[in-house]
């Protein structure tokens, strides 16, 4: 009975060396975090307070870009833009919304372009868009957070005869 109890008491305490668990490092779980993380993508766009009672982020998105195409539209349409540069149709504009909630525009261009000025393009947009309505930022895990995308807005529209 000894003998079986000595056993028994080896066997019960080799099998504990199965049941042990390798604890991840603090290192090995960030990196594991990080490799998750998609970098690219936000879990929520910037939005203005007429998007936010919609529910579907899809939606919500799509209500922000088309508010803020036509804002902008708004405010280049008002006749300098057109004047200055009759054969300008659509110009490409650079939005940062930063995570503090402030906005920096930036007209793009081609890069072969020669045919506008594009500092005096770029003084306007500077000078016309202003004054836009509270903008959240982005959010990614939780946190504001810097985001940029390119707008194309239309300048000259078709006039009705």
């Amino acid at each position: 009975m000894k003998k079986f109890s000595l056993i028994l008491l080896v066997v019960i305490l080799q099998s504990c060396h199965y049941f042990e668990k390798q604890v991840p490092s603090e290192k090995e779980l960030l990196d594991q975090q990080i490799k998750e993380i998609n970098w690219k993508e936000v879990d929520q766009y910037p939005s203005i307070a007429d998007c936010e009672q919609l529910t579907n982020s899809q939606q919500r998105k799509n209500c922000f870009f088309e508010f803020m195409a036509s804002a902008i539209q708004q405010k280049l349409s008002v006749d300098t833009l057109k004047i200055l540069f009759p054969k300008l149709d659509t110009i490409e504009v650079k939005v940062t919304v930063n995570s503090d909630a402030s906005m920096q525009f930036e007209p793009k261009f081609p890069r072969d372009t020669v045919a506008y000025d594009t500092i005096k393009i770029d003084s306007i947009l500077r000078i016309k868009l202003v004054d836009f309505p509270k903008v959240n930022p982005a959010i990614k895990r939780g946190i504001p957070v810097k985001t940029q995308f390119i707008l194309p807005v239309i300048i000259k529209t078709e006039s009705k005869k």
